[in-house]
C-alpha cells in the first residue's frame, strides 16, 4: 500500500481491501463483547443462584464506570506505540491477552467472592475500555465514508453475537460443567479473536515530535466536533428515563418475569442483528439526518405508548410488549446511525480521541438518565415519568436534524451519511 499525493497537495490514506477490513472489524467487535458479556450478563445470575446478595450483586455496577471515562486516556492511545511496526493492533494483542487472564483468575476466585470478582471485573472492564478506544480509532481511520454505515453494522452484529456466547453460552456451560469449565471455555473461544488483531493492517507514520500531540483539548478546539458533540449529548437523553425502569413496570404490570426474560433476550439478539443491517441500509440509502429523525420519531412513539399504559389510556400487555422490542431495534439502529455521523467528524492525527469524547458523552447522559429514572418514578409515578421521557425525545429529535442540518451547510464535506468515498490510490 502506498500513499498518493491529492492535486490540493494531501495525501490520500491508502485502502485497505474491504472484505478484509469487515472481518477484522467483526473479529475485534467480537473480542470485547464477549468477555463484557460474560460479566455483565453471565456471572450476576450465576452469583445469585449460590447466595450472593441483590445488594452486593448491585455493585457490580461500577464495572461500567471505565466505558464512560475512557475518553480521559484515549489521546494516550492515538499517541502510543506499544510496538515498533505496530499501533492499535499492539493494543489490541496486549488488551486481549489481559482481558483473557483475568477470566481464567476467576477460577480461583469462585462465584461466591463477590469482592474479588469485582475488583477482576474492573481489570477486565479497564483493558476492554482501552481495547474498545483502539478498535474505534482503527475503524473510524480506515473505512472509508461509504463504508461506515457497514462498519458500524458489523459492530451490532458483533456484540449481538457476544452476548449469545458470553452471556447465553455461558449460563449454558455453567449449567453443564460448572464454573472451571465455563470460564475455561470462555478463555479458550477469547483466542479467536486475536486473529483479528493479526490481519490489521495500518499505515500510521512514524511519530513526529514536532506534529501535534494526540488532545482532548485538539477535539473541543474544532467548532465542527462540537456540533456533534451536541448531537451526543441531546440526542438519547431520554433513553436512560425508559430503559431503567422498563423491566420494572412491566412487573408492576403483572408480565411474568419468564415473559419478561424471553422478550429481553430475543429481541436483543433479533434487533442486533436485523436492526443494524437495516440502519446500515437506510444510512447508505437516505441519509443520517433522515434516519435520525424518522428512529427518534418512532422512539418517541414508543415512549408516549408507555406514557398512555401507565396512565391508563392504553390497556393490556400487548401494547407493552410492542413498544419494548421495538425499542431494541430502534436502539440497535441509532448506533449504527449515531456512530456513522461520529466518524463523520473524526481525523487521522487522533481517530481514537475524537470517536471516543462523542461515545462516552451519549453513554454518560444515558447513564445519567437510568440513576434518575427510579426517583422520578417514585415521586412522579410512571405515567409521568415517561410523558416527561416521550417530550425530551421529540425535542432531542428536532434539535438533533437541525444541527445536523447546520452541520451540512457550514462544512465544505460530503453531506453526513451521503455514499462519496474518500479518495482511493
Amino acid at each position: 500500500m502506498s500513499a498518493t499525493t491529492l492535486p490540493d497537495g494531501h495525501v490520500a490514506q491508502p485502502t485497505i481491501g474491504r472484505q478484509r477490513l469487515f472481518v477484522v472489524l467483526g473479529g475485534l467487535y467480537l473480542a470485547q463483547s464477549i468477555p463484557s458479556y460474560l460479566f455483565v450478563a453471565a456471572l450476576p445470575p450465576i452469583m445469585r443462584e449460590v447466595g450472593v446478595s441483590r445488594t452486593a450483586i448491585g455493585y457490580m455496577s461500577i464495572l461500567l464506570l471505565p466505558l464512560v471515562i475512557k475518553f480521559i486516556w484515549a489521546p494516550w492511545i492515538d499517541r502510543i506505540r506499544p510496538f515498533a511496526r505496530v499501533h492499535r493492533a499492539g493494543w489490541v494483542f496486549l488488551t486481549q491477552i489481559g482481558v483473557i487472564a483475568t477470566i481464567l483468575a476467576l477460577i480461583a476466585v469462585g462465584p461466591t467472592q463477590i469482592g474479588c470478582i469485582i475488583a477482576i471485573g474492573f481489570v477486565a472492564s479497564l483493558l476492554i475500555s482501552t481495547q474498545d478506544i483502539a478498535t474505534d480509532g482503527y475503524a473510524a481511520k480506515y473505512l472509508p465514508e461509504a463504508d461506515r454505515p457497514i462498519g458500524n453494522a458489523i459492530q451490532g452484529g458483533s456484540i449481538a453475537f457476544g452476548v449469545v456466547i458470553g452471556g447465553t453460552l455461558g449460563l449454558v456451560l455453567y449449567e453443564h460443567i460448572g464454573w472451571t469449565g465455563m470460564l475455561l471455555t470462555i478463555a479458550a473461544v477469547s483466542l479467536l479473536p486475536l486473529i483479528a488483531a493479526a490481519m490489521m493492517r495500518e499505515t500510521d507514520p512514524v511519530p513526529d515530535a514536532r506534529a501535534p500531540r494526540p488532545s482532548i483539548r485538539a477535539f473541543l478546539r474544532r467548532p465542527e466536533a462540537r456540533q456533534i458533540l451536541w448531537i451526543a449529548l441531546i440526542y438519547r437523553a431520554s433513553e436512560g428515563l425508559v430503559k431503567a425502569m422498563e423491566g420494572a413496570y412491566l412487573v408492576d404490570a403483572g408480565v411474568p418475569l419468564t415473559q419478561i426474560g424471553y422478550l429481553s433476550g430475543i429481541s436483543a439478539t433479533t434487533a442486533g442483528l436485523g436492526g443494524s443491517i437495516l440502519a446500515a441500509w437506510m444510512v447508505k440509502t437516505r441519509g443520517l439526518a433522515f434516519v435520525l429523525a424518522l428512529l427518534g420519531g418512532l422512539r418517541t412513539l414508543c415512549f408516549l405508548l408507555f406514557a398512555g399504559h401507565a396512565l391508563g389510556v392504553v390497556t393490556g400487555a400487548w401494547p407493552l410488549f410492542g413498544a419494548a422490542g421495538f425499542q431494541t431495534l430502534i436502539r440497535y439502529m441509532e448506533i449504527v446511525a449515531l456512530y456513522s455521523l461520529f466518524m463523520a467528524v473524526t481525523t487521522s492525527e487522533q481517530p481514537g480521541t475524537d470517536f471516543t469524547i462523542m461515545a462516552c458523552a451519549q453513554l454518560l447522559v444515558y447513564l445519567a438518565g437510568s440513576m434518575i429514572a427510579g426517583k422520578l418514578a417514585d415521586t412522579l409515578g410512571y405515567g409521568w415519568l415517561f410523558s416527561i421521557a416521550t417530550a425530551i425525545s421529540a425535542v432531542a429529535v428536532i434539535a438533533t436534524v437541525r444541527l445536523i442540518a447546520s452541520f451540512d451547510q457550514q462544512w465544505s464535506k460530503p453531506k453526513v451519511g451521503a455514499s462519496a468515498p474518500r479518495p482511493h490510490t
